[in-house]
């Protein structure tokens, strides 16, 4: 929609410490729970919940369960953002 791309995807444990430069990241929880965490402090999300990290706020989201969550941010934003690394989305899955 207008660019942006609307992401599902299932995390659990913790995803590398990285941030976005260009744009803000909107974390919608739609099953489970999850937690960011930033340098300075952390939220908790539940089910229905929903986050809008600032851009270029170094942030690192977890799951200690499997958790459920969809991801609006603009067409080709890199997962990983700066940080890179092996758990960089080279292709999205199209559904």
């Amino acid at each position: 929609m207008n660019d942006y791309h609307f992401k599902l995807a299932r995390i659990q444990g913790e995803f590398v410490w990285h941030s976005h430069q260009e744009t803000d990241e909107v974390f919608i929880v739609l099953d489970g729970e999850m937690r960011i965490a930033f340098r300075d402090g952390e939220v908790e999300l539940r089910a229905g919940e929903m986050f809008v990290v600032p851009k270029g706020v170094e942030h690192r989201p977890s799951a200690e369960a499997e958790c459920r969550i969809m991801l609006v941010e603009p067409a080709g934003t890199i997962n990983t953002g700066d940080a890179g690394g092996d758990l960089t989305v080279e292709e999205n899955e199209w559904i």
